[in-house]
């Protein structure tokens, strides 16, 4: 289901913020996950909630500027 996978972390809610904008232009499904639960990227509540911890990013699409997005946010 999935063609993309990257582990994450934000520093703060502006780089959450700026991370569901980008989801948001996206015309596929982009799914979050930490520990056991499974996040909508577009979901800015979602999101938040989740806060500044290391989660993974799976996607099933290709859009530039959100894979610039995660790039900026991804983990070595």
């Amino acid at each position: 289901m999935y063609e993309n996978e990257k582990e994450i972390r934000f520093s703060d809610a502006e780089d959450i913020k700026e991370f569901v904008k980008a989801a948001g232009k996206c015309d596929f499904d982009i799914d979050v996950f930490y520990k056991r639960a499974v996040i909508d990227a577009k979901s800015i509540l979602g999101m938040l909630g989740i806060g500044q911890n290391e989660v993974v990013v799976r996607y099933a699409g290709n859009n530039e500027n959100f894979e610039n997005v995660v790039d900026k946010f991804a983990l070595a």
